[in-house]
């Protein structure tokens, strides 16, 4: 967009110039207490806000359009236009508008953008999800080797890690990032995967993914002169870091967030779960794609926002090095035994404030007193917290939290002084310190609110040094305060030596009035009281938001310690009320669980009333690799593989698990293919997703990986489908080796626990009676003999007739099959196509009611004798027709 500067308005010549600098975001343009918007950014946020769009002035003889929103409610407007993908360029008046007409009555008011509002950068608390991370990342290759690089500048948060192009979709599904950054040179290749992910794409220049250049960026923010302290990094690395920190740089315009050093991960140390993986496990979401039904949501009992974001990153995350598991199952142990010093400290931890998005807030210069104040009760919050916890005998973790709480007395000592004890939210309204911290503060506090006693003392101190009782101090427009005598003491005010003090004003038929330079400089410092009080909280405030700015390490560590106790405070609480088990970690390949249970479905039934969960037992590992389970639909099948899966990453997590005993052996992957879903707009059938999960699992797991399949092949014709489960499964028993739990309808299958030695039969149980099947929910040593599809189509409210007519044509499949498998012509004959449609309904009722219901029509019960009753009973078994 341009305009000719003879044609339009200086506004709007400097309107145009700055959205010419910012084509890809909608501007706010700042216009007194409004952010404006015109041409097409006014059309576009008027449909996406529901607001009115109205029309300001003309260009190039087109009327312009317009809307506006209050600067006061911007944060809302903000947060709906990121959530429908927009970008904001907020365009800030850089100078009073009396500054601007100095320089001529037509002068435009200076402005700015101060900042490039995206998905990755929010900072504001309306903006985010308290209990969620808010992830920008960036991906790099450099000669074949990629990484990926992500960031939370709401907290600091800064990791990088070796990420081959084949992880790239894996580590999204992790992260879950808002925003993903690449290199316009490989758009294409990676566009579809990022969006894919959910995240907003962004690409930028090759010259911002410099390796070299970015070396040199990264130095220059830690103030280093080499990154080798905090890691050894590739070029790759090297590449996606200062990508994100040259992004970081543009939104915010110079000012950059405070980012922890950044930390290098490694892919091994995590279990690797892949995206269908964690969508069918719902691990964070529930596959309707809300948190509610997700695991997440199930055992989330932490009370701190920290404290939730560092559980779904451990979530997302599992370990796989046994003494980092060991020592977060230790702390969540000693917290177990101690549920008084639980119960202490979670009532502490209810008090702290987010101290990692207030610093972070501090250091982009978007906070306030509330944040200066959200510092201050954090750390007095971890010095009663650091004093609840026991000085000795500490796992390693909740010991190493202890330490990061100590050593904050100095600067908690100057915040408690300085701050109320309820700031408001913005500097600019003043009185966020509290009285008798600075003294200059106080007498101008004094001064503004208290002018008339201090001009009364003056008064009378002014009777008493002239002697004249009447003398009194007013105020005018004109004179301003001044010092009025009646015309009989004029005399003795002119005169020496009065008149060396008293400067004469003004006289008047009955009053001479007078000022001294004692009142002249009171009434400046009076009328300037206020504006002075603002001043010095605004240098006070600077002065403390830079004095924790230089603690911002030390303020983050104790941020990161009190939300590991309060992730392991949670996670013993749930231990505690839902009776799960310290599961027993090592290096082996088993898992044996004894008693399980999945933790939503569990929850779920307890709040809808339902029975019990029905536990189940799990042994792989030992001597048998791979349990092929059969049973029918409905009997809990897919709960008992998602189960096993789960109490494997729980444990790993660093939690207890819903079991009565549990022995998990290191898992380094987690692989499901679960449940039934086309991808209609990739031009995937539902059978063809099948097919590329089941492909990802056999090229990539490994002998440490844990396995779960249900249902493989379910989606083509019945001998396709039968062959490829019986390959998949051979393949995963002597190509893969891992653990795994194979959910199957294809009975054929289970004489494969003959001829494969890891291989194990297991089945669900059912009852069958009165043609009724009943769901048992126990996972037994065996194989199913049928399916009960019949019977569950029955249950699920299939018609009668089609039920029926599924029985006839299963008794004479089943028959052949028995007979050594008729010709399916010959089936066909026996079976005519429209016999179901052919047959009778039910006879309808006879006209008129029956006998039997006339008599009971005419029975008031109430009235019946016991006798009477009898009779009656005998009665009505003659009219039944029965002897």
């Amino acid at each position: 967009m341009s305009g000719d500067s003879a044609t339009v308005t200086p506004m709007m010549a400097q309107y145009l110039e700055i959205k010419e600098g910012h084509p890809g975001a909608l501007l706010f343009y700042r216009m007194g207490d409004f952010y404006e918007m015109f041409f097409d950014d006014a059309v576009a946020a008027a449909a996406a806000l529901d607001i009115a769009l109205t029309k300001r002035g003309k260009h190039k003889g087109a009327d312009i359009p317009m809307c506006g929103v209050p600067v006061h409610a911007a944060e809302s407007y903000l947060l709906t236009l990121i959530r429908k993908g927009f970008r904001v360029a907020v365009c800030e008046q850089m100078e009073d508008p009396a500054e601007a007409r100095k320089r001529g009555a037509k002068s435009v008011v200076r402005r700015e953008v101060v900042r490039l509002v995206t998905p990755g950068t929010l900072t504001e608390d309306s903006l985010l999800e308290a209990r969620r991370h808010n992830y920008l990342a960036a991906f790099a290759e450099v000669r074949g080797e990629g990484a990926l690089a992500w960031v939370d500048i709401s907290t600091g948060a800064f990791r990088v890690i070796p990420c081959p192009p084949v992880r790239l979709g894996p580590e999204l599904a992790r992260l879950a990032p808002r925003e993903v950054v690449i290199s316009e040179a490989c758009h294409d290749d990676w566009a579809g995967l990022v969006t894919e992910s959910g995240a907003a794409l962004t690409p930028l220049a090759r010259s911002s993914f410099d390796s070299t250049g970015a070396e040199a960026r990264l130095t220059g923010l830690f103030g280093v002169r080499t990154l080798d302290a905090y890691g050894r990094f590739g070029r790759a690395e090297l590449s996606a870091m200062g990508a994100i920190v040259e992004y970081l740089d543009l939104t915010q315009k110079g000012r950059l967030p405070l980012l922890l050093p950044p930390v290098r991960e490694l892919a091994s140390g995590a279990v690797q779960i892949d995206a269908a993986t964690r969508r069918n496990l719902e691990l964070t979401h529930s596959l309707s794609g809300r948190r509610d039904g997700s695991l997440l949501a199930a055992i989330d009992r932490t009370v701190t926002a920290p404290g939730a974001r560092l559980l779904e990153r451990r979530l997302s995350s599992p370990s796989t090095e046994l003494p980092v598991i060991r020592g977060r199952l230790a702390a969540v142990a000693f917290l177990v035994e101690r549920s008084d010093l639980g119960g202490r400290l979670r009532a502490g931890l209810r008090k702290c404030p987010d101290i990692d998005r207030a610093l972070s807030r501090l250091s982009l210069d978007r906070g306030g007193p509330r944040d200066l104040s959200a510092i201050r009760n954090g750390l007095e919050q971890g010095v009663d917290i650091l004093l609840s916890l026991p000085e000795a005998d500490l796992p390693a973790p909740l010991a190493a939290a202890r330490d990061a709480l100590i050593g904050h007395d100095a600067l908690l000592t100057r915040l408690g002084d300085a701050l109320v004890a309820d700031p408001p939210l913005m500097a600019r309204d003043g009185g966020f310190i509290a009285n008798g911290f600075d003294a200059d503060l106080d007498e101008a506090r004094r001064l503004r609110d208290e002018g008339r006693s201090v001009i009364a003392g003056m008064q009378a101190h002014f009777c008493q040094q002239t002697g004249v009782a009447s003398l009194k101090i007013k105020h005018n427009n004109v004179l301003g305060y001044f010092i009025e005598v009646t015309a009989t003491h004029s005399d003795k005010m002119l005169s020496a030596p009065l008149s060396e003090t008293f400067i004469h004003r003004q006289t008047t038929a009955n009053a001479v009035r007078f000022t001294t330079v004692e009142l002249s400089e009171m009434e400046t410092r009076i009328l300037n009281a206020g504006n002075r009080a603002l001043e010095i909280e605004k240098r006070l405030y600077d002065s403390l938001k830079a004095a924790i700015l230089d603690e911002a390490a030390r303020i983050s560590a104790a941020g990161a310690a009190l939300a590991e106790i309060d992730l392991a405070a949670a996670l013993a609480d749930l231990a505690r009320d839902e009776d799960w088990c310290a599961p027993e970690t090592d290096d082996s390949r088993v898992l044996e669980v004894e008693g399980g249970r999945h933790p939503v479905v569990e929850k779920a039934l307890r709040a809808g009333g339902g029975g019990p969960f029905v536990a189940n037992d799990v042994s792989l590992g030992q001597g048998t690799d791979i349990w092929l389970l059969t049973g029918p639909n409905m009997a809990g099948k897919s709960t008992f593989l998602r189960q096993n899966a789960l109490i494997a990453l729980l444990a790993q997590t660093g939690s207890y698990v819903p079991a009565r005993r549990a022995r998990v052996g290191l898992v380094s992957q987690i692989f499901s293919r679960v449940g039934a879903a086309d991808d209609l707009a990739r031009g995937r059938s539902t059978f063809m997703v099948e097919m590329v999960e089941t492909a990802a699992i056999l090229n990539q797991a490994d002998d440490r990986a844990l396995v779960i399949l249900d249902e493989i092949g379910r989606g083509t014709a019945t001998y396709d489908g039968l062959s490829i489960a019986w390959a998949t499964l051979e393949h995963l028993h002597d190509v893969n080796r891992c653990r795994a739990l194979f959910a199957t309808h294809y009975h054929e299958l289970t004489g494969l626990a003959h001829k494969l030695a890891g291989v194990d039969n297991a089945t669900v149980a059912v009852k069958e009676w009165q043609g009724e099947v009943i769901f048992l929910h126990e996972v037994r040593k065996g194989a199913a003999d049928r399916s009960y599809g019949v019977q569950v189509a029955r249950l699920a409210g299939l018609p009668a007739a089609v039920v029926d007519r599924a029985r006839v044509v299963l008794d004479a499949l089943e028959r052949g099959d028995r007979e050594g498998g008729r010709p399916q012509k010959t089936l066909i004959d026996d079976l005519p196509l429209f016999s179901a449609a052919t047959q009778a309904p039910p006879a309808a009722a006879a006209q008129g009611p029956s006998p039997l219901n006339e008599k009971l029509a005419g029975v008031h019960p109430d009235e019946l004798t016991p006798k009477a009753a009898l009779d009656l009973i005998y009665e009505l078994k003659s009219l039944s027709g029965e002897d």
